[in-house]
């Protein structure tokens, strides 16, 4: 088995949970996921299977997110999950106020990511001395907020408002949620999260596991060919003398460059000329006019 799965992810279930499923479902170990989402988060979770887990790292890193924030209210883990801390009045909130405070979280930001995260210092989880009580400096990161806005506003027992969020790697969105309750003097959390792209799957085509049970028992196919999330990198096509010599590991070395600025990038995707079959992933040293291809990734596109 080999390919990706859109895996829209269940309230209430740990990534790992989710992969825990699929693979006994599929009754096969090699299964990995990108971009962990939190319990009380549902959405697009990514699932490799087979050599497809090597291939994870190479996917499109833009992520696209619905996020309910609750103003006046601050928790320990900055989401409904954890004990609530403090609790203020929003009635003097306005919504100018409120999208124009949010205007600051857009661009490249120094973020510290919420305590209780999978961050690691000196090898042990941030959540794991959090729940042990022990007091430990969480970082700050650089993240790039592409796109944040405010879709609508709800008014209830508390004032929430439903954001937004193109972003990259990285970021989390439980603590854009803390920030912006901190800079309106209110306090904020993280209401609830839907993932609606990541790695470019799109949650319109996003299988839930009851879905993906259903698919597997009438055989109907379930897996998103590497090739086809792979279309940012540059494609490099090798002759089909080349290819078993590029399969075994060897370098081959082209007589000219085939696409222009083929140099400027540091991967690309790469496929037999003839068939325009995947092979994998390549790295490449461009010598005056003739580029030298090394394997980085030897991953043959055999679909299951």
């Amino acid at each position: 088995m080999f390919g990706f799965i859109n895996l829209n992810k269940p309230r209430g279930f740990t990534s790992h949970d989710c992969i825990s499923k699929i693979r006994r479902l599929l009754n096969l170990k090699k299964v990995g996921h990108g971009g962990t989402l939190d319990p009380l988060a549902t959405g697009v979770l990514p699932i490799a299977v087979g050599k497809a887990t090597r291939l994870l790292q190479f996917l499109p890193e833009q992520k696209a997110y619905h996020a309910r924030i609750r103003l006046g209210v601050t928790t320990t883990t900055d989401d409904l999950e954890g004990e609530i801390l403090t609790t203020n009045s929003t009635t003097h909130l306005s919504r100018e106020a409120i999208v124009t405070s949010l205007k600051q979280f857009q661009g490249e930001i120094e973020q510290i990511p919420p305590i209780y995260s999978a961050i690691k210092k000196n090898g042990t989880k941030m959540y794991e001395l959090a729940r042990k009580g022990i007091d430990a400096e969480v970082p700050p990161r650089r993240v790039i907020i592409e796109h944040i806005e405010v879709i609508d506003f709800i008014l209830g027992d508390f004032l929430e408002i439903d954001v937004a969020i193109t972003c990259g790697s990285g970021t989390y969105i439980r603590a854009i949620a803390r920030d912006l309750g901190q800079t309106l003097g209110v306090g904020g959390t993280l209401a609830n999260l839907v993932r609606t792209q990541s790695c470019g799957m799109s949650l319109d085509n996003s299988l839930s596991l009851e879905e993906l049970a259903t698919k597997l028992q009438q055989k109907d196919p379930i897996f998103i060919e590497p090739a086809t999330l792979l279309t940012h990198l540059p494609p490099i096509f090798l002759s089909p003398e080349d290819t078993p010599k590029w399969i075994q590991g060897q370098k081959i070395l082209l007589s000219e460059i085939q696409e222009p600025g083929i140099a400027t990038s540091d991967y690309y995707r790469t496929h037999q000329l003839d068939n325009n079959l995947f092979l994998g992933i390549s790295k490449i040293n461009a010598i005056k006019s003739k580029i030298l291809v090394k394997p980085k990734i030897v991953c043959i596109n055999v679909m299951e």
